[in-house]
């Protein structure tokens, strides 16, 4: 009876162990921000409406990334038109900024972190396919990019509209 009441308690202590080690894998396979983003149609002033594919091994690991992925885009990526939309390029479109602003960014797309403030899922979009060992999965973000640009403005991360060319 000790036996089984020591291994339950050794298999209690080490499970959160486990579950840690699982989304830092999680974690630093999207922190590689390996997705692809493009319009999604026309959304309400001040937002953009994207669906951002993101990839990982787990389908729901790529699914809980997507937002991320939605706000990575539209600060360093842009994306191209079609579908009745214009094509729009990245808020940071000096070469180099996110490792300039490295730590800055570390913290904004942490697990939790500020970029949530600016992104929310339509419900009903999501789209799953597997490509080989791993998953792509599809999500329809709105990003809120005037709130957005504001934040990075105020960081100094990037110039504001009227500061000139």
């Amino acid at each position: 009876m000790k036996k089984i009441l020591l291994s339950l308690l050794v298999a209690a202590c080490c499970l959160p162990a486990f579950a840690s080690i699982s989304q830092k894998k999680a974690n630093k396979d999207t922190n590689q921000f390996r997705y692809e983003i493009e319009c999604a149609g026309n959304a309400i002033q001040g937002t953009y409406l994207v669906k951002v594919w993101s990839y990982s091994k787990k389908a729901a690991v790529a699914e809980n990334q997507c937002r991320k992925n939605a706000v990575h885009g539209v600060i360093f990526k842009g994306y191209g038109g079609g579908q009745g939309c214009v094509s729009q390029r990245p808020l940071a479109n000096t070469p180099g900024v996110e490792a300039q602003y490295e730590d800055y960014f570390k913290s904004f797309f942490a697990d939790g972190g500020e970029f949530q403030k600016y992104a929310s899922i339509m419900e009903g979009t999501t789209e799953t396919v597997k490509v080989g060992k791993e998953y792509k999965v599809g999500v329809v973000v709105s990003v809120r990019k005037d709130d957005l640009r504001k934040a990075l403005e105020a960081a100094g991360i990037i110039r504001g509209l009227i500061s000139g060319f």
